[in-house]
């Protein structure tokens, strides 16, 4: 079976880490060739393009596949996806993000290919931005529903949001957990020489955030709670692991709360560094406003570490309330500082949150699960098309 996953960039991020590793275990399944399309990896957050180039002819990229809508280009980069994909003739193309998700599915289309998957790593349309915005993200993802023969949900979260929008019907949906290497969170220790290297001691409560600095991502709203707690545990400090474009912003923010000194940014880590950083936090603070379930969450969990989070689409599905965390309404960043502060006061709930986490995460966030539980899929819908593997 020829497999192409297709994706707008790969930059250091869940959705492109779940594409990677999703590649790389396909690989192995004797009979599946695979290809990999992106679109080129821009801006501060890091690329993974590197970790792809180690496969020889595994990676195409399309100049023109860029975030951004772009009329023109969005023409030229659905061409250059249909050329690919008549050169490649994949039997089944697997696409992820909104836009490689949309002129992907369209381009495979007319290019012929028997069964067409999207991956649905977080929602394109919801509150989280205008109607125009929602007008056109859910217009297009409802024509592209339309080549569509599966869809993959990080979620359950994901199918419910795109049911209501009248995308697709129930039987097209299978709930697909992010795996990840879990054997580096599984034995993340608290290193109290990277404490020290990021001037930390052992005395310090580590509350700590692992993602882009980005709109949507609750690096605001944290900045705001943590401001709440850190009068009654002034040995608090805030660790944000990761970068992105509004780093600026967010420093203006702590400035302007009198947070100087209390906050520590990483910078850009790569993935494979993440689980040391996790190791040195006592728990983890998500209150991001939209991702269908962040990686964030379950790799925490993995380092016995508690979570606090939004009540963001898939959240509850990891993040269950007095089991693994606390499940937050969006938008409360005092709620939030009251969770925070249990947890400070409390190391026995913080382990007990801690077993519980990782117990759940070994049993449903593993890589070989993901890529089984997708493989299986393939198998189905080809069986289903006739065709010969």
């Amino acid at each position: 079976m020829r497999v192409t996953h297709i994706i707008t960039r790969l930059i250091v991020g869940g959705a492109q880490e779940n594409t990677l590793a999703t590649v790389d275990g396909l690989r192995a399944k004797l009979g599946i060739e695979v290809k990999l399309i992106s679109g080129p990896t821009l801006g501060p957050e890091g690329s993974l393009e590197p970790e792809a180039a180690k496969i020889p002819g595994l990676l195409s990229i399309v100049p023109d596949l860029v975030r951004p809508v772009h009329p023109l280009k969005d023409f030229y980069a659905l061409r250059q996806l249909e050329n690919l994909l008549r050169a490649q003739k994949p039997d089944l193309v697997h696409t992820h993000s909104g836009k490689a998700g949309v002129l992907g599915r369209l381009a495979a289309k007319r290019a012929g290919v028997p069964v067409i998957i999207h991956h649905l790593h977080g929602p394109s349309f919801g509150n989280f931005q205008g109607a125009l915005a929602n007008f056109v993200f859910t217009a297009a993802e409802k024509y592209a529903a339309r080549v569509t023969d599966h869809f993959f949900c990080s979620a359950d979260a994901m199918t419910k949001i795109h049911l209501a929008a009248g995308i697709g019907r129930p039987e097209m949906f299978t709930r697909i957990f992010s795996g990840f290497p879990l054997e580096p969170f599984l034995t993340a220790t608290n290193d109290l020489a990277l404490r020290r290297q990021l001037g930390l001691d052992e005395s310090h409560f580590v509350i700590g955030k692992v993602g882009r600095i980005f709109k949507l991502k609750g690096h605001a709203d944290l900045l705001v709670a943590f401001a709440r707690i850190l009068p009654q545990i002034p040995h608090a400090r805030l660790l944000f692991v990761g970068d992105g474009l509004l780093r600026s912003e967010i420093e203006q923010q702590i400035h302007a709360l009198d947070l100087d000194g209390k906050v520590i940014f990483t910078g850009l880590v790569p993935p494979g560094a993440v689980a040391h950083h996790v190791g040195i936090m006592d728990c983890l603070a998500h209150l991001s406003y939209r991702e269908a379930l962040s990686r964030a969450l379950p790799q925490a969990l993995a380092a016995g570490k508690p979570v606090v989070a939004y009540d963001f689409d898939g959240a509850e599905e990891v993040c269950l309330e007095n089991e693994t965390g606390f499940l937050i309404r969006t938008g409360d960043p005092a709620a939030a500082a009251q969770g925070l502060l249990k947890l400070a006061h409390d190391p026995a709930l913080r382990k007990r949150f801690g077993q519980r986490g990782r117990q759940f995460v070994k049993e449903n966030f593993s890589v070989e699960k993901m890529v089984a539980d997708q493989y299986a899929v393939y198998l189905k819908l080809a069986a289903e098309r006739g065709l010969r593997l």
